[in-house]
């Protein structure tokens, strides 16, 4: 179905709502069957945002509403809003080493209810549903001993039932397919969860490729659908049933590449939209599954390669950007991490930032990795209907990305590139990565050329300023060389590593990162600039610039 006929669909079943069909479809009783089940919340949780909340300070998004019962208030947002009615916060608040942290829980959940039993295209729209029911699921002791907060989950699930279809096409499905079979399992409910399987049955498919990754390429997208799929086995195997195959194999396959994904601190890679994600939700997801720990270096569905050795990991980004407003124009950036501590990484995000930085972080300047005259190797939508229709997604991609690598004795090579400047410059950009076996010493090139089939350029005078750009970690301290020519990079464990190139002079300069936390965080950023000329050929190709990443051992302390 195309957008506009799903936006349509959806309308409709909107104005049936506010006519009385909710209210219609969604009214029962609780069955006798209690609220028992064996799930828990295995996520991390902030006890001082916890605290925060019992104080009537809510931020999200950046934002900060204070109120005893946020619910009736106007919300400083969207995206505040949308985190409020998900309930992603109740596991901080009941984290919280306060007496009073799980009666005020249960309070907020009353005051949801009291604000909101009846339908609200917002507050009852499926995506922010589902949410809510997984949260709810998470938390049982709110649940147990009160009907009525029963009965307001029961006729919540029981609308996700008819609403879920009209969800947003991705990770939405998934969770309005994981709610409900949830549900199915809380209440002893055959319809829920017959229904939440349907769902997953049709878009887990469709959304897991076979080397396991999502087809959004968002690693923490991974990662959240393995902890959904992971809580339905839990679930099934309470009911003594075994776990639908649909969901076995995605598990089986996400668990994999949860591994692939991950950097020496054990967090994952920042890409497409992704943070650094919850270390300790994936070190319990991978255990829970004996899937062994057979690891590989290329991810050919989900666009990605991985070089490993002596402490140091890679992961570069050699696929096209996705069809969704999450992508982020990063063709052949990479992430580095060595002994354990995060080096080079992209600037990052997680749904926690404020709203303003979202499209900057998107640009290809945000990542490690090379720019033509500042322009981004995908181009989003101008603003108008389309983008009104699609969201902001990328109307200009890349028509063709490759990958090799060459694994050897001394080292693995990787070679990528892509001809996403190719619109606007007659340009393809070309990177080359080589880690030795030590994994003290990265080499690496970049090049920028022109195909023979394009012929000449129509200005062969014309110069364009490239920039290679490598944001670094906020951990790390940088300092340039008395020559300019190279840096000096100190881990937060005292490891010391130099960074020098041939392309002229090194210059460090200042970055944000927002894989983490509610704010941006200052970084530096190690920038290289030159300019390509339009052939890019000669003797020596002038369009090449060769730098590395070395290891010098210990250099500071801790």
């Amino acid at each position: 179905m195309t957008a506009a006929g799903r936006i349509a669909r959806r309308e409709v079943f909107d104005t049936l709502n506010s006519l009385g069909r909710a209210r219609l479809l969604s009214a029962g009783t609780v069955p006798e069957t209690g609220f028992e089940h064996p799930l828990k919340d295995f996520r991390s949780a902030d006890a001082a945002k916890g605290a925060s909340i019992l104080d009537g300070r809510y931020l999200f998004a950046g934002q900060l509403l204070e109120s005893e019962n946020p619910f009736p208030e106007p919300a400083p947002s969207l995206r505040f809003a949308e985190t409020l009615h998900g309930f992603d916060w109740l596991r901080d608040l009941l984290a919280c080493r306060d007496e009073s942290a799980e009666a005020r829980a249960g309070q907020l959940v009353d005051s949801w209810w009291a604000s909101f039993s009846k339908w609200s295209s917002f507050a009852w729209a499926p995506e922010l549903a589902a949410k809510r029911l997984i949260n709810w699921a998470l938390a049982p002791g709110l649940f147990r001993a009160d009907l009525n907060r029963q009965s307001a989950f029961l006729q919540q699930a029981r609308h996700l039932k008819s609403s879920a279809r009209h969800a947003r096409p991705g990770l939405d499905e998934i969770r309005c397919g994981t709610a409900l079979m949830l549900s199915g399992a809380l209440f002893d409910d055959s319809k829920l969860r017959d229904a939440g399987l349907a769902i997953l049955q049709r878009t887990l498919p469709r959304q897991v490729w076979t080397d396991g990754g999502h087809y959004s390429r968002t690693p923490s997208a991974a990662s959240e659908i393995l902890g959904l799929l992971i809580l339905i086995d839990i679930a099934e195997a309470h009911h003594n049933r075994d776990t639908p195959d649909v969901i076995s194999r995605a598990i089986d396959r996400i668990t994999p590449i949860l591994r692939f994904f991950r950097l020496g601190d054990g967090g994952l890679v920042e890409f497409h939209g992704g943070g650094e994600g919850d270390i300790r939700a994936i070190d319990h997801l991978l255990g829970a599954r004996d899937t062994g720990t057979k690891s590989f270096g290329f991810a050919p569905n989900s666009g990605y390669q991985r070089i490993e050795a002596g402490g140091a990991v890679i992961v570069m980004d050699v696929g096209k950007p996705a069809a969704s407003s999450s992508a982020h124009a990063s063709a052949l950036a990479m992430e580095m991490s060595a002994g354990g501590q995060r080096l080079v990484v992209n600037c990052g995000w997680t749904d926690k930032q404020p709203d303003n930085w979202r499209e900057a972080v998107r640009a290809t300047a945000a990542h490690s990795t090379l720019t033509i005259e500042e322009t981004s190797s995908a181009r989003l939508l101008a603003e108008g209907w389309k983008r009104r229709l699609l969201g902001s997604r990328f109307e200009e991609i890349a028509e063709h990305v490759f990958a090799r690598r060459n694994e050897e004795d001394i080292g693995t090579w990787v070679e990528a590139g892509h001809d996403g400047y190719a619109g606007q410059f007659g340009l393809h950009h070309r990177r080359r990565l080589f880690l030795a076996a030590d994994g003290g010493d990265l080499r690496g090139e970049d090049g920028l050329f022109r195909p023979v089939d394009y012929g000449p350029p129509d200005d062969v005078d014309r110069r364009w300023r490239f920039a290679i750009r490598f944001h670094l970690h906020p951990s790390i301290r940088a300092s340039l060389a008395r020559d300019g020519m190279s840096a000096l990079l100190v881990l937060a464990n005292g490891d010391g590593w130099r960074f020098r190139s041939d392309g002229g002079p090194v210059r460090i300069e200042p970055s944000v990162y927002l894989a983490v936390g509610e704010s941006p965080k200052r970084t530096s950023q190690i920038v290289i600039q030159g300019d390509a000329e339009p052939f890019g050929a000669g003797e020596r190709p002038p369009n090449r610039i060769r730098w590395a990443f070395q290891r010098l051992g210990r250099v500071g302390g801790t």
